[in-house]
């Protein structure tokens, strides 16, 4: 090639090189993500004959913010950009693993917060990522909650904010003066690359959280000292309430196990009436809050059912939220809490029953099983919202209806304020059995407890 060739080529290239980078979409290349820190290579310029000028490092901040960048394609549809800024965070001539391990720490601080004003407590998000992803990515977020919470002072964090904390074991086990992402990496035996795929991933995960109504203080607003409502449930009459239903989970006998979670039922209406009594004595004004129950699948909606079939029972309001897997229960706290305890313990009996039937088939063979127990589930859980709703009914004495049902109904329209604020309109669903042999199994399942056993056996207990 001629020096006057070369000569040519080389202007042309300068020119293209004040006009801009080559557009996305262009023949030049794709589009991708660029970040200012990306011009330059440090080699030398062939036209020029002079070294360019060697970019300062990327700061923390540059590099979580393409990390949130990369968990941002991710989640909206670009499977390999984790991959892909995994590959490039982890190239030693690119940056410190320090310095990407502090910039990932910046990236889950950021959309923790993120989480936490947008309505989700600790529980919720953690449940919602194990139907979601893997061990690895509930592990890094149970890390993030611990460091979260760890920023605030512990008087400042509501006490059942941090009661799930601790339920999730949400703890600080890496030392201060190493980023904690390199130690993950160390205790769990994982390389960087792999670690920076899995904390993108769920990066994008926490993007996608829909807004929920805000049902605790966050953290570091709270005060201990300021209680929703008057004293929970004593925890004497928890006790033996727990025993009935253990109990009840641990029989054989069908009749038994209903039997005995009926009476428990009556024992926490009559202490939530005794209650209800000493509010009124002491003129406490009646509040309520809300509570989440994540249900499993298979058959979330129709266990759903149970749980609004027995909130309903002890003056609880409920929303299913389908597309995300829990129930939302609306209610006085100790009310809440009965709830909470007979909705778990009759899940658990329900589906042991559901599945000693075995499985269904038509005459020619074919399987009926899912339409068979979605029935089942529906009818058990009428049946044993009429149920409950007796034992109710028998926990009250005559004598203090005259005290006791301005106080309920007091109650009543606090929950239902509270449930229109936080809730607002809901959608009643149509439901359909398309199984009756599920129906009937389900409802004679509910039907077969004995319930006028003595009061005398559950003082025993």
């Amino acid at each position: 090639m001629g020096k006057r060739n070369r000569e040519k080529r080389a202007a042309k290239r300068r020119d293209r090189r004040r006009q801009g980078a080559t557009p996305p979409g262009s023949a030049g290349g794709t589009h991708r993500r660029e970040f200012p820190w990306e011009a330059g290579n440090g080699t030398d310029d062939p036209d020029r004959g002079e070294p360019f000028s060697q970019p300062p490092p990327p700061t923390t901040e540059a590099l979580a913010i393409m990390i949130l960048g990369a968990a941002q394609d991710y989640q909206a549809g670009d499977a390999g950009s984790p991959n892909r800024c995994a590959a490039q965070l982890s190239a030693r001539e690119f940056a410190g693993q320090r310095t990407v391990a502090i910039a990932a720490a910046i990236a889950f601080a950021t959309m923790i917060d993120k989480a936490w004003k947008s309505g989700w407590l600790p529980i919720d998000v953690v449940e919602l990522i194990k139907r979601r992803s893997n061990e690895a990515a509930v592990s890094l977020l149970v890390d993030a909650i611990a460091a979260d919470t760890a920023e605030h002072a512990p008087a400042t964090v509501p006490a059942r904010w941090a009661a799930q904390v601790e339920q999730l074991d949400a703890t600080v086990w890496w030392r201060h003066d190493e980023p904690h992402l390199m130690q993950w990496m160390a205790r769990y035996r994982a390389g960087m690359r792999e670690t920076l795929v899995a904390a993108i991933e769920l990066l994008g995960r926490l993007m996608t959280l829909p807004k929920l109504p805000r049902i605790l203080p966050l953290p570091g607003t709270a005060s201990r000292d300021a209680a929703t409502s008057a004293a929970g449930v004593n925890q004497k009459v928890l006790a033996r309430v727990r025993g009935l239903l253990a109990k009840a989970e641990s029989t054989e006998f069908p009749e038994e196990a209903e039997a005995l979670s009926a009476k428990a039922q009556e024992l926490m209406n009559r202490h939530a009436f005794e209650r209800a009594l000493l509010d009124a004595d002491a003129h406490h004004q009646q509040s309520a809050t809300s509570i989440r129950m994540w249900l499993d699948n298979p058959y979330a909606e129709a266990k759903s059912h149970l749980v609004a079939a027995i909130a309903d029972a002890n003056r609880c309001r409920s929303v299913f939220y389908a597309k995300i897997g829990f129930v939302a229960l609306v209610g006085e706290e100790m009310d809440l809490e009965i709830t909470e305890l007979l909705a778990t313990s009759l899940l658990v009996q329900a589906t042991r029953a559901m599945v000693a039937e075995g499985s269904q088939t038509t005459f020619t063979g074919t399987s009926r099983t899912r339409s068979f127990r979605r029935s089942f589930l529906i009818s058990y859980a009428v049946r044993i919202g009429e149920r409950l709703a007796d034992a109710g009914t028998r926990a009250h004495d005559p004598v203090e209806d005259a005290r006791l049902l301005p106080v309920l109904a007091a109650r009543s329209r606090v929950v239902e304020e509270t449930f229109e604020e936080m809730i607002g309109e809901t959608v009643r669903k149509r439901v359909s059995i398309s199984n009756g042999a599920g129906w009937d199994a389900g409802r004679t399942a509910a039907d077969r407890a004995d319930l006028d056993i003595e009061r005398r056996a559950v003082e025993r207990v």
